[in-house]
């Protein structure tokens, strides 16, 4: 009894060409011997490649489902009439004997792989692997296409191009956070919308989530890069989208580079002179008090330890709570308001 090239990819004869590749790659990407080194994988790794070759190809795959893997191997099934089903040089409009090599199952997959955006950044390209590795250890001889580009032959395998697909330019989005946000970390889910141009040129919209797990003190200027998430063209690798870190404008806070926060408090020209006391909020709600036991003079900054952003680098430590003062001016003075700071103040 002949293989069941069926049963091997795990496809039913029913199915469609699509399904049979995507079953096939599913494999092809698990077996690879260039990526797989256990026992076995290469022989596994030629079977199902030698199931897709017949299967995904019209006239083998009628010849299999009529006389199975024999009428291949140009020997007539058990119990046939090799008389009437002509099996001397292969099956009816096959006219050769099926013989499937090491060779031919690296072929099978730069043919399945080759033409797939998705997977070039698996298979390099069509340089990920080697695929005429039953040839490494002789050099093949050039030949000219006529088109002044020269091309290899490998012991009667077809000849293969490789071409350098081109990507499109990078997406860039900002991803606005807030302070809070960045004390703690948090999880960011990003819609896109991206077209999907199929060989036809029928263009539809496709919309996907992008998550993204902001760590704890990221920078504004941070870059999460999602490869190949950009609009879907035949020939053409998906553009990269970035997201860049940008902070949310906030209402009492701003950040220096070194992941301190800044508050500016507003208190009087009295309690800048004769001291007094303010109130500083923190990031995550608390209230501090500081007594202002000195003149306050208008860049005069109060450094509060630990009380800043987490430190990309090291999240256990935090930057400061730098606190400056908008000292209010009153905006008249009576005249014996005026005398007595003139008796008071030095020149």
């Amino acid at each position: 009894m002949g293989k069941d090239y069926y049963k091997i990819l795990g496809v039913p004869k029913t199915a469609k060409d699509d399904e049979i590749k995507k079953a096939y790659r599913k494999l092809a990407l698990k077996w690879h011997p260039d990526k797989n080194k256990s026992a076995g994988a290469e022989d596994k790794f030629k079977e199902i490649s030698e199931a897709y070759d017949v299967l995904s190809n019209k006239e083998k795959r009628e010849i299999f489902d009529k006389y199975g893997e024999e009428g291949l191997h140009g020997a007539p099934p058990s119990g046939a009439d090799g008389m009437n089903m002509n099996f001397g040089g292969g099956g009816p409009g096959f006219p050769r004997t099926f013989v499937f090599t090491n060779g031919n199952a690296r072929d099978t997959f730069a043919r399945a792989f080759g033409d797939d955006d998705e997977f070039a950044d698996i298979i390099g390209g069509l340089g990920g692997f080697s695929f005429f590795s039953d040839n490494r250890g002789r050099k093949p001889a050039p030949r000219s296409n006529g088109m002044g580009n020269f091309m290899f032959d490998f012991d009667g395998m077809a000849p293969q191009s490789k071409k350098q697909k081109l990507q499109d330019q990078a997406i860039e989005k900002d991803l606005f956070v807030s302070l809070e946000e960045l004390l703690t970390g948090c999880t960011k889910k990003m819609k896109i919308s991206r077209k999907v141009l199929d060989e036809r040129g029928v263009s539809r919209n496709e919309e996907k989530i992008l998550t993204v797990n902001v760590k704890p003190g990221w920078k504004a200027g941070t870059k999460i890069t999602f490869p190949k998430e950009g609009d879907r063209k035949p020939g053409v690798v998906p553009a990269d989208v970035i997201f860049i870190v940008k902070d949310k404008t906030h209402s009492q806070f701003t950040r220096d580079c070194n992941n301190n926060i800044v508050y500016t408090a507003n208190i009087s020209l009295r309690d800048a002179l004769a001291g007094g006391q303010v109130e500083v909020p923190t990031l995550d709600g608390r209230k501090l008090r500081l007594r202002l036991n000195s003149i306050v003079n208008p860049d005069s900054t109060e450094r509060i330890h630990g009380e800043g952003l987490p430190l990309p680098k090291n999240p256990t430590k935090r930057g400061d709570l730098l606190v400056k003062y908008d000292i209010r001016f009153p905006d008249e003075l009576s005249s014996a308001q005026r005398d007595i700071l003139l008796d008071t103040l030095p020149r």
